[in-house]
């Protein structure tokens, strides 16, 4: 099942986390120190919070997560094949996930999609921090 991300910058987690649940009648899939994601039913939505207080309210970023590496390889093809860049990102470790997935680039307006699989859970944000590629930087990864 594939499903839409939203990524918002909230100015505080749990003052966030206590709407969104009622909005969505749902608990987090994952709650952290400043972060936490829901895996919204319906509509299908992976809802992601990071608290980065002074940008309350902001968009983050956008998404699609796919349910395996196979389909983001196939988006992937799907989106060259159009004329739209990307920057791959390949067993990285970020919003406290191992993921496969790369960036959309030359958005528009600056945006930032990515499409993404979760391969695994993590208990990091990041993996080693000298490891973090640049686009996986804080507070823009999910």
């Amino acid at each position: 099942m594939a499903r839409i991300q939203l990524a918002l910058n909230v100015d505080d987690i749990d003052e966030a986390v206590a709407f969104y649940s009622k909005l969505f009648g749902t608990e987090p899939a994952k709650r952290r120190e400043g972060y936490a994601n829901f895996a919204v039913a319906s509509p299908p939505l992976k809802l992601v919070l990071l608290e980065n207080p002074g940008q309350g309210g902001t968009l983050n970023h956008l998404g699609v997560e796919v349910e395996s590496t196979d389909a983001v390889d196939a988006e992937q093809t799907r989106l060259a094949a159009v004329g739209l860049a990307s920057v791959d990102e390949r067993g990285t470790t970020c919003c406290y996930a191992k993921q496969d997935k790369f960036w959309v680039e030359g958005t528009p307006n600056g945006e930032r999609w990515e499409v993404y699989a979760v391969l695994a859970d993590s208990q990091t944000f990041f993996g080693a921090a000298s490891n973090a590629p640049e686009s996986c930087a804080a507070p823009a990864c999910c």
